[in-house]
């Protein structure tokens, strides 16, 4: 294993009960797979369900994947500076809309959104990391380790990613090329590190289902 990231503390039962009274009170969006969300001025977005992709445009006019948004995580334009920043629905996803003002009036909510936020820093961490690894297979390696830690789901194959990124996304955010990408991931699953299963999930073979059956308690 060339790359683990640092597993974050679990949510506690205090901080799901109060997302979930949040929710009860309030209208969700739903947006189907491949949706963009409208990003607004002093309001943030929790993911509820599914899973948000979080993109910018390079100079170039490259797409780059900056980062994923699970479940309870929070995203949106006065959480980046980054210019031509994006989010796409990878799911069908719940989300929910909270202004500015009224997380800042809510001591309890404003901590539980930075437990959210402080889960999406150490992704950002992580990737990072990733990009000082020399060889493109290691950095392969583990991009998939660490969605597998965060947004696994485990089977009896080992973890199984239920989004689907493409092969560019991949590449975009390990900065190679999706050639490269699609060779690693061969060798990869010839390996038996790696399976697809038959609705075309990623499975990694080699993780413990341990961390992500905790998670889900």
């Amino acid at each position: 294993m060339v790359f683990t990231p640092a597993s974050g503390p679990s949510y506690s039962q205090d901080f799901r009960e109060l997302l979930e009274t949040s929710y009860e009170k309030r209208s969700l969006m739903q947006l189907s797979s491949g949706s963009t969300v409208p990003l607004l001025k002093r309001n943030v977005w929790l993911v509820v369900r599914g899973m948000v992709k979080l993109t910018a445009l390079s100079m170039q006019g490259d797409e780059m994947l900056l980062g994923l948004a699970g479940p309870n995580e929070p995203f949106g334009d006065p959480l980046s500076n980054v210019e031509a920043y994006q989010a796409t629905t990878l799911c069908d996803t719940d989300l929910l809309c909270l202004s500015c003002e009224e997380i800042g009036r809510d001591a309890n909510l404003a901590m539980a959104l930075l437990q959210g936020l402080g889960a999406r820093y150490r992704q950002s961490e992580s990737m990072l990391a990733l990009l000082g690894l020399r060889r493109v297979e290691d950095r392969v390696r583990g991009f998939l380790e660490l969605l597998a830690n965060d947004y696994g789901q485990p089977c009896d194959q080992g973890l199984r990613l239920n989004l689907k990124l493409t092969h560019q996304d991949l590449a975009s955010a390990l900065s190679t090329t999706r050639v490269t990408v699609t060779r690693v991931l061969g060798c990869l699953k010839d390996e038996g590190w790696l399976s697809i299963d038959d609705k075309r999930h990623l499975v990694i073979s080699h993780l413990p289902r341990t961390k992500a059956l905790a998670r889900l308690r």
